[in-house]
């Protein structure tokens, strides 16, 4: 398939999955009724509605799916490895663990800024041990048991806050912010997240070129004149800041960035620059549309987005594992 082609139609898929999440909720609301809101007529309560509510969690979204998916693609290029996605930085464990911090103390309270800055702020601390404990060295095991290392102690710190959570409240209201849910957003949460999506975006996207160059290995990408310390650099900042800024105001969202990209590989030339762009524009839409399926389950209470997508994710992750292991 061309890449013009495959482009065409993902955009066109995220574009149904952005209208359908305008389109979907428990007040029933037409597309005229929206379309007038959308363009400031329309009655009050569709502007209220769509303004407030919808709007809103379509963008995120949109915009945090692109930005996982773009971030597991990069990794598994740069890390030659098909497990790799966010988590594998500790940059995700980090960020919740900044979240938990600000639910755990109360910080949260005092502002509503607070909770994501504090978890782009230990996305960008883990991001600096990471740095740390691999030191000069390049090699892609190096990162990866940094990152391990990284991961699993912020895991540990949740853990330790969910056990001496002060109270049961306390506690379940962490549980709920960890399992990821685009629910009653507004755009003061988009205004957050949205500069550190495009900051990571950018900088992923930058070097599609040294992707396919590290294909060769560390060795032959120094040969073509691909300066590796700057592109780990660009590629863990991209992913700290980017996804940060995601988990920040959504919570943590599993499996997208690490689905999306084996979802998109068999359309095209199987390069990691040409899986970096359909991959951002596919975690859009696969975000969007399960969050357009929380909303459509009969349920007491709207179930969480990280569930739904982990529910989704490893059936189609295994699928495509049997199907493609002997390509990679």
């Amino acid at each position: 398939m061309s890449r013009a082609l495959l482009m065409a139609l993902l955009a066109a898929l995220a574009s149904i999955a952005g209208a359908a999440s305008l389109l979907t909720g428990s007040a029933a609301l037409d597309a005229g009724r929206l379309a007038a809101a959308l363009l400031g007529g329309g009655d009050p309560i569709a502007r209220t509605i769509l303004f407030e509510l919808r709007l809103p969690r379509a963008l995120l979204g949109l915009a945090v799916g692109a930005m996982l998916g773009l971030s597991g693609a990069a990794l598994q290029g740069y890390l030659r490895n098909p497990l790799a996605e966010p988590a594998v930085l500790g940059a995700s464990n980090a960020a919740a663990l900044g979240a938990v911090i600000a639910l755990y103390f109360g910080l949260a309270a005092i502002h509503p800024a607070v909770l994501p800055l504090l978890a782009i702020l230990t996305g960008l601390v883990a991001l600096g041990l990471v740095f740390l404990l691999a030191g000069r060295a390049e090699s892609p095991l190096t990162l990866i048991l940094a990152g391990v290392a990284v991961a699993t102690m912020a895991g540990a710190g949740i853990s330790l806050a969910l056990n001496l959570a002060p109270n049961p409240f306390a506690a379940i209201e962490i549980m709920a912010w960890l399992m990821g849910s685009l629910e009653d957003r507004s755009f003061a949460h988009v205004a957050v997240a949205l500069p550190c999506i495009a900051i990571g975006i950018a900088l992923l996207l930058w070097d599609g070129r040294a992707l396919d160059a590290l294909a060769l290995g560390a060795d032959g990408a120094q040969a073509l004149g691909v300066d590796l310390a700057r592109t780990r650099l660009r590629l863990l900042l991209g992913v700290a800041i980017g996804v940060g800024g995601a988990v920040a105001v959504t919570g943590a969202i599993g499996f997208v960035g690490l689905i999306v990209p084996h979802l998109v590989r068999p359309f095209t030339d199987r390069s990691p620059s040409a899986v970096l762009l359909p991959s951002a524009v596919a975690g859009a839409a696969l975000l969007t549309l399960a969050d357009v399926g929380v909303r459509l389950i009969p349920a007491s209470s709207e179930l969480k987005l990280g569930v739904v997508t982990a529910f989704l994710g490893v059936p189609i992750f295994l699928a495509h594992l049997l199907r493609e292991r002997r390509l990679w």
